[in-house]
């Protein structure tokens, strides 16, 4: 019984096609076989040339190892009948069989690692994918409803059921092939997710770390895929729990990644044709040094990033001693990996890289990691909450986490108006989920302040327009009283404007 997948490169003067044998840690003049649990995996290159390369994965299954494993559950687990274990053709078509064998023989180009070329990870490839029998619950129309929003060119070729007998129609398998230019690791990823999803059935129990693995492997590009709710509730086995719990930490990705993989260009707008000596600072440095200032005047030392994004705010604060603890905090992982990049901490001094951290989180969670801090910024950040989901934000910052300080910022949509190149009635990003005016603002902030027992004052980013306020309204939470209710060491809650 075997199971069939071949993946196919070109290659031009400057880039050899055998270069795919680095990315994929498998040398094309040397035939591998790798031990899995349910049989054997081989790894072989039926073409490997400069200009041309292939590389075949072939997956020969033994039926009593499937059984033994426990082969033969279907969605969620559900054991079929003993001579369905045995008697069916499920093991000659690419399922998640194909997708586990994918992970494990090639886990290095999964994670988009390769160290003795670390250069190719980052490389577009023109790819050509073939498997000559897929299973589609929801046959073709789907193959092309997963995969081409993904930039693929998709061609799949219903198997007849007997080709002895056309009048018998189609199977339920395809013959697909995916033509298109993408990252190898990318590539990977949409194979390992999307295969067993068509299949809509697991040979294994899908248990809660499932999520952590469709949501690795998923991560840019399942939190925008226009069937992101039918991929996962399918890749879970339709388990209703991991499914939600699946879809609401997407769409925080979705959020988060929104803010931090894009520049807001109305906000980071400079006028290129001015002399650099007229250029106005960006809003976003302003933003950067209010923050900075309201630290500084707190005394704060050790600083929370809440969204920390592609780690700006961090960078700046690395570069000031006072700062001797930063943690940069992120739902998603692509931004803290970019933020890593920006900040280089293998090139710092040990005692330097020991002031900083980087580590994931939802700001709509609790998490004892960030409890004990001077203070906490979240820099444009609740705007991409969903109002909804705010209440769950308010307690795990103040409520739980509940530091000394904590610094908001985020647009005046008063200010709009002012863009000209803002059609009325738009936000300043397309994530934006509100921009509130200066009154709803300073409402939000005093609830917050008197519920978790903190004073808030409001300070203007940038230039303060007598008619419609300044671009960015910035709020200072300071702690009025610990959780007990007994007093701090700062006053009752109060309200207190600062002028620009």
């Amino acid at each position: 019984m075997q199971v069939f997948l071949t993946l196919t490169t070109t290659g031009d003067a400057g880039r050899p096609a055998t270069d795919l044998g680095h990315l994929l840690h498998k040398h094309p003049e040397k035939a591998q076989e790798f031990s899995t649990s349910h049989g054997t995996a081989h790894v072989f290159y039926p073409e490997a040339g400069q200009d041309r390369c292939t590389v075949a994965l072939l997956l020969e299954i033994d039926p009593v190892a499937l059984v033994r494993r426990g082969r033969g559950k279907g969605r969620g687990g559900a054991p079929h009948s003993a001579l369905a274990q045995y008697v069916n053709d499920r093991p000659y078509a690419a399922s998640s069989l194909l997708a586990v064998a994918l992970g494990a023989v090639f886990s290095s180009a999964l994670k988009g690692r390769c160290r003795a070329r670390p250069e190719l990870v980052e490389r577009t490839l023109p790819l050509r994918i073939e498997v000559p029998a897929l299973p589609a619950r929801g046959g073709a129309d789907l193959v092309r409803r997963l995969f081409e929003p993904l930039g693929w060119t998709v061609e799949a070729e219903p198997v007849p059921l007997d080709v002895r007998f056309p009048d018998w129609g189609d199977s339920r398998y395809v013959r697909l092939v995916l033509d298109g230019e993408a990252r190898l690791a990318d590539a990977l990823r949409h194979l390992y997710v999307l295969l067993p999803v068509l299949d809509d059935a697991k040979h294994y129990w899908v248990a809660p770390d499932e999520v952590d693995k469709l949501l690795r492997a998923g991560e840019g590009w399942l939190e925008h895929h226009p069937e992101q709710t039918l991929i996962t509730t399918r890749y879970l086995a339709r388990r209703h729990r991991l499914t939600r719990d699946a879809l609401e930490r997407l769409e925080l990705a979705r959020l988060a990644e929104a803010d931090d993989t894009a520049v807001e260009e109305l906000d980071n707008a400079v006028d290129e044709d001015a002399d650099t000596e007229e250029r106005p600072t960006p809003p976003a440095a302003l933003r950067r040094e209010a923050i900075l200032a309201a630290l500084r005047e707190a005394g704060a030392a050790r600083v929370l990033d809440l969204g920390c994004g592609q780690g700006q705010l961090v960078q700046a604060m690395l570069k000031e001693a006072r700062f001797t603890e930063v943690v940069g905090v992120d739902v998603s992982m692509r931004a803290l990996h970019a933020a890593g990049r920006r900040l280089r901490p293998e090139r710092m001094s040990e005692r330097q890289a020991a002031r900083v951290t980087l580590v994931q989180g939802s700001l709509t969670y609790t998490d004892p990691r960030l409890s004990g801090y001077d203070a906490a910024v979240l820099g444009e950040v609740i705007e991409h909450i969903d109002p909804p989901r705010l209440p769950a934000a308010e307690y795990a910052v103040f409520g739980a986490a509940r530091p000394r300080t904590v610094v908001v910022t985020t647009p005046n949509a008063e200010y709009n108006v002012r863009w000209e190149s803002l059609p009325a009635g738009h936000v300043r990003h397309h994530d934006h989920r509100f921009e509130w005016t200066r009154e709803e603002f300073r409402a939000w902030a005093h609830g917050v302040a008197e519920r978790y027992g903190y004073a808030v004052e409001f300070r203007p980013v940038g230039d303060d327009d007598p008619e419609v306020g300044p671009p960015t309204q910035l709020a200072l939470f300071t702690l009025a009283r610990t959780p007990d209710g007994t007093p701090g060491d700062t006053p009752e809650p109060t309200v207190k404007e600062v002028a620009a």
